[in-house]
């Protein structure tokens, strides 16, 4: 019997390098907090996120080349972030504490990803060798 990664992962290898995108988004917001004129950028994880689910589920509920297949494709969804504070008379709307908060619950988020995806190839390993690790 053949193992589906793509079933076996599901939408959680997209996740992952959403995660990545938004680490490489929120340091680059960190590392322009100085800097006069730069305006924070982010965007919604869960929103993308979304959007691959349907078009991951989309795919597999297709059963005949004739159904419409709905194809759902992530724009980049990034957008300047409204801060919480007033302008400081730079411009700049890196809050950076608010950052450093984003950036840790991305890591944390993503750690569990990497933690669920290392479970499920210890999984399929242990079915592979027949319970054996």
């Amino acid at each position: 019997m053949a193992i589906s990664l793509d079933k076996a992962f599901s939408v959680h290898p997209k996740a992952l390098q959403l995660r990545i995108e938004r680490s490489e988004v929120l340091a680059s917001n960190i590392a322009n907090a100085d800097t006069p004129g730069y305006k924070a950028r982010d965007f919604d994880f869960q929103a993308a996120l979304a959007g691959e689910r349907r078009k991951y589920t989309s795919s597999l509920e297709r059963t005949n080349e004739k159904h419409i297949n709905v194809q759902s494709t992530i724009n980049d969804g990034l957008q300047f972030r409204t801060p919480a504070q007033p302008d400081t008379g730079d411009g700049n709307t890196v809050e950076l504490q608010a950052e450093r908060n984003e950036f840790l619950q991305n890591q944390l988020r993503f750690n569990a990803s990497v933690k669920f995806m290392t479970d499920k190839i210890t999984g399929l390993k242990k079915a592979i060798n027949g319970g054996q690790g």
